[in-house]
């Protein structure tokens, strides 16, 4: 194992109405809230879901393919530096982003994810 899931973020043109819903469907509490970044879960301490909002956002087609999903996870690790040699060694490469905190990668088919530390 190379890190733990940390949170689902998903891409969405006005958090406060979608975390809002899913607050209700899955009974869940409001941790964070940025305005354009909501955080919603149980505790601070296990998996939650996040929406970020997107400034041009296209919905999703499922299951026509010609507009995909907008997600991504954040997987917690211990340690930067050692969780990129992990991923990396799997298949996945590096993107552009990121910070001393968190690293943006693809998986081996393209989809993005990022290694948090925090």
């Amino acid at each position: 194992m190379i890190g733990t899931w940390q949170e689902l973020v998903i891409d969405c043109p006005d958090p406060t109405t979608l975390s809002a819903f899913y607050r209700e469907v899955l009974g869940l509490v409001e941790l964070q809230n940025e305005g354009d970044w909501i955080v919603i879960g149980d505790a601070s301490d296990r998996t939650r879901l996040t929406f970020q909002q997107a400034e041009v956002y296209t919905a999703p087609t499922w299951p026509d393919p010609s507009v995909p999903q907008q997600m991504h996870l954040d997987i917690r690790v211990a340690d930067l530096d050692e969780g990129e040699r992990g991923v990396l060694a799997l298949g996945a490469r590096r993107l552009e982003g990121g910070s001393e905190t968190f690293r943006v990668y693809a998986d081996p088919v393209g989809h993005p994810f990022c290694l948090v530390t925090t």
